[in-house]
């Protein structure tokens, strides 16, 4: 995996896979590397618990029910960067995400997602898909397909249910190896 200055010294950012980048568990506080998830459609989405897209994760755990048998994994990387709408610990955070949503998928620990401190994934995600595809709030989602490329990213604002989002998904899971 890249440390963050390993991954600045690197050549190209467009030399980099999603593979190459780790989070840690919500709970466990073990890591979470996108490798072990090779081969499937990955959906990164920054979420926080206090915010008026919050109930984005009925919608999510819907998608993830649905497509999770023919190859996606959705994780939930918690952020209180945008209007300090994630301040609770991982405790309260996957307390919150089982009782009110049911959430079965993976998350993560809370993680900054812009500014100086930035977690590498989305430097390197900012960075592949251009400045403009940043998250600019909470529940912004990120595509990886089944070779760990960044295929797209969807604003806060499209739902789980949003049909560009399920038909990028699916054309995703067609795809081979």
């Amino acid at each position: 995996m890249f440390s963050f200055f390993q991954f600045f010294r690197k050549a190209k950012a467009s030399e980099a896979i999603a593979y190459d980048f780790s989070f840690t568990t919500l709970m466990e506080g073990k890591p979470l590397s996108l490798k072990e998830f090779e081969g499937k459609v990955i959906l990164i989405v920054n979420t926080a618990s206090q915010c008026g897209f919050t109930p984005q994760y009925e919608g999510l755990e819907k998608l993830y029910k649905n497509y999770k048998n023919n190859g996606l994994v959705i994780i939930g990387i918690p952020s209180n960067d945008f209007g300090g709408q994630e301040p609770n610990n991982n405790n309260e955070i996957a307390h919150f995400c089982k009782i009110n949503y049911g959430v079965t998928f993976p998350m993560a620990s809370r993680e900054i997602i812009s500014g100086d401190n930035i977690h590498p994934f989305y430097f390197w995600a900012r960075k592949t898909l251009g400045f403009g595809t940043a998250p600019k709030w909470n529940f912004h989602k990120y595509l990886i397909n089944r070779k760990g490329r960044l295929i797209d990213y969807f604003n806060s604002t499209t739902s789980p249910d949003n049909e560009r989002l399920k038909k990028s998904i699916e054309k995703a899971l067609t795809e081979e190896l």
